[in-house]
């Protein structure tokens, strides 16, 4: 008997409505072809196309949610199918609300005591100049909901504070200033109740922005890390931690950043990451031996209702 065929009629959620829908279709696309190749009745289902209603009539049995940004990875479709009865992958309703939402993560972890950059809130009513001046320059903009860094942009002079608020208020009215880490950029991947081997990533933009996630060919993914086997330990944990702060389960990765003094900064949670070619979990995965398949095949295994 094949791996897969306990898990019944799987739809794997991929597309949706959200500014990532490319990159979703990609994933999902790949997760599907993993799944089928293990011996899983897995189907493609857009919730852009069809009502989600349509996993009942279809009799679908778990739901892999492929799905990133809004409508997918914030807690709507969480909330449809633990209404519907589907178990699905990842984390549930609350956590994925919260973890799309980078104002309340960040506000959770302060209260956990765990370390994240410095931010202000921006709003049309800011003075610019003074948000700048408290959080020094360079510093980062960002829309508190949206993913694979859109709408996102490095300010290097406090007189392009606005021009840049302006850009992220275009897609979220919720804004955040936050304070730019200069040092090494790191990705945790979590699996279940284990952290993979942390990913440091190089690109020569500006900084880890949609290009260098998606397109470009000369961003460098370095595994095994090259930190010390305690210090990569110690920030496995962290990453950890703030998984757990958020409520997060199943999977997911942990962003953040080490100044020059090796200092860590926790940046955002995905409770839904990229499964493309070029995505970060994958790649974690196979550092310690797992195939594609396997990968998808374990996330479908923790698929639960809530």
């Amino acid at each position: 008997m094949n791996a897969g065929t306990h898990f019944g009629k799987v739809a794997v959620l991929l597309g949706g409505k959200s500014a990532e829908r490319e990159v979703s279709l990609k994933s999902g696309g790949m997760v599907l072809k993993a799944l089928r190749s293990r011996g899983v009745n897995a189907h493609p289902f857009d919730p852009a196309e069809r009502g989600l209603d349509a996993l009942i009539d279809e009799k679908f049995e778990r739901a892999f949610i492929a799905l990133h940004g809004r409508f997918g990875e914030d807690g709507t479709v969480q909330g449809i199918l633990e209404w519907l009865g589907i178990p699905y992958t990842g984390s549930g309703v609350l956590a994925s609300a919260l973890a799309m939402d980078k104002l309340r993560t960040k506000r959770l972890w302060a209260a956990d005591k765990l370390p994240t950059p410095a931010y202000e809130l921006l709003t049309t009513d800011t003075n610019f100049r003074i948000a700048a001046r408290k959080l020094g320059v360079p510093l980062m903009v960002k829309p508190a909901s949206e993913g694979s860094s859109i709408g996102m942009s490095k300010v290097r002079a406090a007189s392009a504070l606005e021009e840049a608020y302006r850009l992220a208020a275009k897609y979220d009215p919720v804004v955040i200033a936050e304070q730019f880490i200069d040092g090494v950029e790191l990705t945790g991947a979590v699996l279940g109740e284990r952290a993979l081997p942390l990913i440091k990533l190089e690109t020569p933009r500006e900084f880890y922005d949609y290009e260098a996630k998606y397109v470009s060919d000369d961003t460098r993914y370095i595994v095994p890390c090259g930190l010390p086997a305690k210090k990569e330990q110690e920030l496995q944990q962290l990453c950890l931690a703030a998984f757990r702060a958020l409520g997060c389960s199943g999977w997911g990765r942990v962003d953040l950043m080490l100044n020059k003094r090796g200092r860590p900064f926790l940046l955002e949670v995905n409770t839904s990451p990229g499964m493309t070619d070029h995505s970060l979990v994958p790649m974690a995965a196979r550092a310690v031996g797992m195939s594609y398949e396997d990968l998808c095949l374990q996330i479908l295994e923790g698929a639960d209702v809530g």
